[in-house]
């Protein structure tokens, strides 16, 4: 019996309809060591997919198809914020480095209207 191969998911960051990517505008105004950090644990979002538990990953409690990738850096706590989407995608939308305990609604409000933007491209 041969090992079944498993297909990867994909890792994509939002744009804006000007192309803007603020996601990599964030993640370039990392320190290196903690942008290698992120792309380590998006690496694992590719490779395991849905099976990422915590604590790498989290749902955004009362916020629909939103999750939180939990990456732990020199910095502090930085937070990416994403949804599974079709194709076996996941769209980064929104990311921060945390200074306080709870994310503040305003991130949380950016990354949802985001994902809606994306959602509503597709169906155009």
């Amino acid at each position: 019996m041969t090992p079944q191969k498993t297909k990867h998911w994909t890792v994509v960051f939002y744009h804006d309809r000007s192309g803007r990517r603020p996601v990599t505008e964030f993640l370039d105004s990392l320190p290196p060591e903690d942008r290698a950090a992120v792309l380590r644990d998006l690496a694992l979002l590719e490779e395991f997919g849905l099976d990422v538990g915590w604590p790498h990953v989290r749902a955004i409690t009362g916020r629909r198809k939103l999750w939180e990738l939990r990456v732990k850096s020199t910095s502090g706590a930085i937070r990416l914020f994403y949804f599974a989407h079709t194709g076996r995608r996941f769209v980064v939308l929104h990311g921060l480095v945390k200074k306080t305990r709870k994310v503040p609604r305003r991130e949380l409000d950016v990354a949802e209207r985001r994902m809606w933007n994306v959602i509503e491209r597709d169906q155009e």
